[in-house]
């Protein structure tokens, strides 16, 4: 079995080793040595990348049986018993910020608000924990990552040790895994924090450089806490910094006023909405007047025709104004990048304007639809104005018929 020196120097990040093993599965295959700093995926934090002989790692995997640690490769495996080994120094150096930082953000939870971190996970994305609260006030989230800042600055030894269950049981561990196990690693922040903990840390707490909590949601009885730390942190700074830059230029405010601006904005923009949206109501209201006096009889039916040029949304507006008159029945249409088609009736109107889509759409070779009997809407491919009336008319003269 592979002997884990990541657990006692995290800091390694290219080293020679000898092959053991090589394991195949599924056209895969990896490599087992006889020691590597190589993360395997576990506890929250994901696995490490590199290259062994120039052969890229693409996974770090535990296998089942022994924990023997299984390097899987991009490609066939190499001859050579001694191998040399990089890993990915960037990507190991920013798991080690975020997961130092989550055990000195956990602790400070627990101090600040008495809430223990339940679970934690890392990816590229995001890091997360989820606290045992679900609402936290605005005051304890800036005390907590004040105190979280305060321990990095300070720059506190970080050490790791071995223990027995027992001699575990005797320590003031911040949580104690449920797993049995025979020993147990304790990641110690000087005079902070002790947990035990499989993952890769930093030497002292000045290396994670800065944690910013970013965002809280409630998450099944939980609080899902989402923060940064270190390189993470400054890019996620560099963004909002880019964003806030430009929209107090374009805006041609300060900082301290883009809020206000922006609730201003906001609400002429919903009052400008609201404008919009009852001078549309208006000409629409116009236009159905304008219909319905230039409307044809049809037997006892006021039988409304319309195409136009614009939005196919409206066609149900202006239909359902129309239709809301005693004995009518519409027949609109819309032409643009495709056509589009709405029959429409009163209550007391009869008529199955399902079938007369039906039959509009056959006349004119393209389209299909769906409705009911009071009401049926589709669409098809372009066609002209002239194409369009003269379908429209052709079920108009059905309705003689019926």
């Amino acid at each position: 079995m592979s002997e884990k020196r990541y657990y006692t120097d995290a800091y390694t990040h290219q080293f020679q080793a000898a092959l053991q093993e090589i394991v195949t599965e599924n056209g895969r295959f990896a490599l087992i040595l006889n020691h590597t700093y190589f993360y395997p995926t576990s506890g929250g934090q994901p696995h490490d990348t590199g290259t062994i002989n120039k052969l890229r790692v693409t996974d770090v995997t535990l296998r089942d049986t022994d924990n023997a640690i299984l390097h899987w490769i991009d490609g066939k495996p190499p001859q050579e018993q001694q191998l040399t080994a990089k890993i990915d120094w960037a990507r190991r150096f920013d798991h080690m910020q975020q997961h130092t930082g989550q055990h000195i953000l956990s602790q400070a939870f627990l101090r600040v608000a008495e809430a223990a971190t339940e679970s934690f996970h890392l990816s590229d994305q995001s890091v997360t924990i989820d606290l045992d609260t679900d609402a936290l006030t605005p005051e304890q989230f800036q005390q907590v990552e004040q105190l979280a800042n305060d321990i990095i600055w300070e720059n506190r030894p970080i050490h790791s040790r071995m223990v027995t269950p027992t001699e575990a049981q005797q320590l003031p561990l911040r949580k104690i895994p449920a797993a049995e196990r025979d020993t147990l690693r304790l990641i110690d922040i000087d005079n902070f924090d002790l947990t035990a903990c499989g993952g890769t840390h930093v030497a002292a707490t000045g290396a994670v450089g800065l944690i910013k909590i970013i965002k809280s949601e409630r998450r099944r009885g939980n609080l899902r806490i989402e923060f940064c730390c270190g390189a993470r942190a400054v890019s996620d700074y560099q963004q909002k910094h880019t964003i806030t830059s430009q929209l107090t230029n374009t805006l041609t405010t300060g900082l301290a006023d883009l809020p206000d601006i922006m609730e201003r904005l906001r609400t002429e923009n919903k009052q400008l909405k609201q404008s919009v949206k009852e001078q549309q109501t208006a000409l629409l209201e116009q236009k159905a007047a304008q219909l319905q006096q230039q409307a044809e009889k049809v037997g006892p039916f006021t039988v409304i025709t319309y195409i136009h040029n614009g939005d196919a949304n409206e066609l149900r507006a202006l239909a359902h104004l129309v239709t809301s008159q005693p004995a009518t029945i519409a027949l609109l249409g819309a032409i643009g990048a495709k056509t589009n088609l709405l029959f429409a009736r009163s209550g007391d109107a009869t008529g199955d304007m399902k079938q007369l889509l039906q039959e509009a759409f056959r006349q004119l070779g393209t389209g299909s639809g769906g409705g009911n009997a009071k009401m049926a809407q589709g669409g098809g491919t372009a066609v002209s104005v002239t194409q369009l009336t003269a379908a429209i008319n052709h079920v108009k003269k059905q309705l003689l018929t019926k």
